[in-house]
């Protein structure tokens, strides 16, 4: 009985996150966003420095993983 062929199939390329300039300029105005909230808040800075902490954490990280 003859043996079966195998076809040889392309291997495909492994998959990437993707990120581009939009994402590392997002996610790197998160960050400073964060250590400016985190340094105001080391201050005492009670006003601005949440702000920039729930900026940093609600909206500019996850809008560098999502775009």
């Amino acid at each position: 009985m003859a043996k079966p062929r195998r076809t040889s199939s392309p291997t495909a390329p492994p998959p990437s996150l993707g990120f581009s300039s939009v994402n590392i300029g997002l996610a790197g105005a998160g960050l400073l966003s964060l250590v400016l909230g985190y340094w105001l808040l080391a201050i005492g800075s009670v006003t601005l420095a949440p702000l920039l902490l729930v900026l940093g954490y609600v909206v500019l990280l996850p809008l560098a993983i999502i775009v």
